[in-house]
């Protein structure tokens, strides 16, 4: 959902100074799964075959773990029977699972797409290898044997990684008598840490039967928290296992060609530059020890990676597009440094991307992830090639460390960053930070980081004040009864780390949120249904008046069958110093405006056939009116084929003004599956106030993990050509690439 409908990005509002007398009058939070005694897991006895089916002699002598119903009633009972496993030898953890189904023909199988559910009946295995309650990994399949693979983190209070992958291997089958599945995980493809021949680590199983809407889990969870939490694992304890250190190569070879238009010096028009790409290289992985990862990559390609999606942007802020580049992606919870407000010391997306997410080429770099002793260790260091006079040879680095202090839930930890050109002009960055859980589900946390550019310093100085940025949070952790969080972010007004991403500058930005959450036992539709109240203030600090204002209390609510929804009503005020632009004939002049709207969201469930998601935005807006519609719909014709999409009007005008704007955004996306190892998809954006169309299709061919090759077309169309002097050409860019992988492990 683009920003014009998105809910701000602030944990869900204010709370006024009296909910700190609140605060202290709640009651402490109820014990975690974590803070019992750990539990020995068994050790496999004998070989199994990895069919699915788990009818081994091994397999009989492992005790099922107990499940309990986490959803639509916590601890209700479960309308069919499962049998989860878990063991583990020198090599593997196992898992199995028995699934049984008194109507198998309702089981789910809506796509064979690696890593995409898709409303499937689902089994999934988290594993908070470390055991540091902050991380774990997400092992999923479904039904129709489709492997997903995701990283949790920050206790799964942001969203999951969905690009992070790794090795393993999964079988499933349907019967008669429902759907039974296998997973094996090496345990090189994990890291822990052993101490006294034992590791510890915390484990979640869940199965879930989508028509049903119907979750299981191990251990219990109560339903205040979310399942995927690892801290509300359950400890276990693996004797005698040690991490290998493997060394796996992925080298890589690329063919292509790709054609953009450039402005032609010799006449008023375009020419086309055609560009052949004929390159190699490679990636490479190693276990420095048992708990430290190293990974090496030369010439580095990410022509594979998905394109960004289009955006719409209502606001007078920069747009923030996520890091999708895999090379980046494990354990990158480690080096996130968020300190609200939209503003972080490290995206690792301006490594080798220009801030309009061109391409710059990556000569090579390495990165180490991982633990030594308590500390939680990244080491990111990356080169970048000169691509002309506009763009210069560049050296990035980072480092963060961060180790547990005072219990199992809190941290402390800091980051330095640094940009280095050729020219030997620099940008350095540091921070600190620390989560501190106080009691209960109470936590604080503190963070101050600051940016050290050559420049700056030479002409004024370090100015600590007016480099830096400093946060502080209260926070209550709680999907049931009250939760809140007080969050106040000050950013000086020359805050700017050379790999870091700034959407709001020179101002102190106060933010939090109160809510009650119900989960009504004698209701037959509703699972919750909670009250809320957000307040957002920004305040300038130069002359230390309200830049905006956003107050929105609204209802929210979960059925038992899986629709969400809410109703929210909004206040807005923005103190806009200049105008600015919504499109080339659409500006908002410099003023003082209150505007006020109501949003309607409906969600249908993910398992029908047809799903999807409605928004609706009716209201004033700044000195106009708005109306922004939004439509999400999903349709599964079969487990082979499916069709998703996203449809976005904005209809806005400024009567007094004579001016208005009607914005499109759409997106259409096609997938298909032969089976799990043979894949493509066709991605179309439009972006009607860009003026641009886009085209992204992937064929991907994965002969085994971590072989693959993948055919890669995008296409780019101006559908304005007539906007500009000299007039545009019709496409803009367009590259054909095949790209082949192969892992060699030793």
């Amino acid at each position: 959902m683009n920003q014009a409908v998105m809910r701000p990005q602030v944990s869900k509002g204010f709370v006024q100074c009296f909910m700190i007398a609140v605060m202290l009058m709640s009651p402490v939070g109820e014990s975690r799964t974590q803070d019992r005694a750990p539990e020995e897991l068994q050790r496999i006895s004998g070989p199994v075959q990895l069919d699915g089916i788990s009818n081994e002699p091994a397999w009989e002598a492992i005790r099922p773990l107990p499940m309990t119903m986490y959803l639509p009633v916590f601890q209700g009972e479960m309308s069919e029977w499962t049998e989860i496993r878990v063991a583990y030898d020198d090599e593997y953890i196992y898992a199995s699972g028995r699934f049984y189904d008194s109507d198998p023909s309702g089981i789910r199988i809506n796509s064979l797409y690696r890593d995409r559910w898709n409303g499937d009946d689902a089994f999934a295995l988290y594993l908070d290898t470390f055991n540091d309650n902050e991380n774990s990994l997400w092992f999923m399949t479904t039904a129709g044997g489709i492997r997903g693979d995701f990283a949790v983190s920050s206790d799964d209070e942001v969203p999951a990684n969905e690009s992070w992958n790794t090795f393993w291997d999964v079988a499933t089958m349907v019967t008669e008598e429902g759907w039974f599945a296998e997973m094996r995980i090496p345990l090189s493809s994990l890291r822990f840490q052993e101490v006294d021949g034992k590791v510890v680590m915390g484990l979640t199983v869940t199965r879930f039967i989508s028509r049903k809407n119907e979750r299981v889990t191990f251990p219990p969870i109560l339903p205040k928290f979310s399942f995927r939490k690892p801290s509300v694992a359950q400890d276990v304890v693996l004797r005698g296992i040690h991490s290998r250190k493997p060394l796996y190569v992925t080298p890589y070879a690329l063919a292509g060609v790709s054609r953009t238009a450039r402005p032609d010096g010799q006449s008023l028009g375009y020419s086309y530059s055609r560009d052949p790409r004929d390159e190699m290289g490679l990636d490479a992985k190693y276990s420095l020890t048992d708990n430290l990862t190293l990974d090496l990559t030369v010439n580095t390609d990410f022509a594979q990676v998905e394109v960004d999606d289009q955006q719409i942007n209502l606001t007078r802020y920069s747009l923030f597009f996520p890091e999708k580049r895999q090379f980046f992606q494990e354990r990158a919870s480690l080096f996130s440094f968020d300190q609200g407000d939209g503003n972080l010391l490290f995206h690792s997306r301006r490594i080798g991307l220009t801030d309009n997410g061109q391409p710059v080429r990556i000569l090579g770099g390495a990165r180490v992830v991982g633990k030594v002793g308590d500390w939680d260790l990244g080491i990111i260091d990356m080169q970048t090639t000169s691509d002309g006079p506009s763009t210069l040879s560049e050296n990035f680095g980072v480092v963060r460390l961060r180790r547990p202090v005072f219990n199992p839930y809190s941290y402390a930890g800091g980051m330095v960053t640094s940009r280095i050109d050729e020219d030997g002009r620099y940008n350095l960055g540091y921070g600190l930070d620390g989560v501190v859980r106080v009691v209960g589900d109470e936590y604080l946390t503190v963070k101050w980081s600051q940016s050290l550019d050559q420049d700056y310093l030479r002409t004024r100085g370090i100015r600590p004040f007016e480099t830096g940025q400093g946060f502080a949070s209260w926070v209550r952790r709680s999907n049931k009864g009250l939760y809140y969080i007080m969050n106040v972010t000050r950013t000086g007004a020359d805050y700017d780390p050379g790999i870091g991403f700034v959407q709001h500058g020179n101002s102190t930005f106060y933010k939090g949120v109160v809510g009650y959450t119900i989960f009504p036992e004698d209701n037959a539709f509703l699972r919750n249904h909670s009250w809320n109240n957000v307040t957002l203030v920004r305040v300038r600090n130069g002359d230390g008046k309200v830049e905006s204002v956003y107050f929105a209390p609204w209802w929210e609510f979960e059925s038992k069958g899986g629709t969400t929804g809410w109703v929210e009503p909004r206040y807005h005020y923005e103190s806009v110093p200049f105008s600015f632009k919504l499109s080339d004939n659409t500006l908002v002049p410099a003023g003082e405006y209150h505007f006020y709207d109501l949003w309607l969201n409906y969600r249908m469930p993910t398992s029908d056939v047809l799903s999807t998601n409605l928004d609706l935005i009716v209201g004033t807006f700044y000195d106009g009116w708005i109306t922004t519609a939004a439509v999400a719909p999903a349709l599964r014709f079969s487990r082979h084929f499916d069709l998703s999409g996203s449809y976005q009007i904005n209809i806005i005008n400024f009567p007094d003004r004579d001016q208005s704007l009607t914005s499109h955004l759409a997106r259409l996306r096609i997938q298909a599956a032969l089976n799990a190892q043979v894949s493509a998809q066709t991605y179309l954006q439009y972006n009607a106030t860009t003026h641009v169309a886009g085209v992204n299709m992937l064929f991907r061919y994965n002969f085994s993990e971590g072989t693959d090759l993948w055919i890669v077309y995008n296409h780019n169309l101006n559908t304005d050509r007539f906007r500009q002097v000299p007039t545009l050409p019709a496409m803009s860019s367009n590259a054909l690439i095949l790209k082949y992988t192969h892992t060699v492990g030793f």
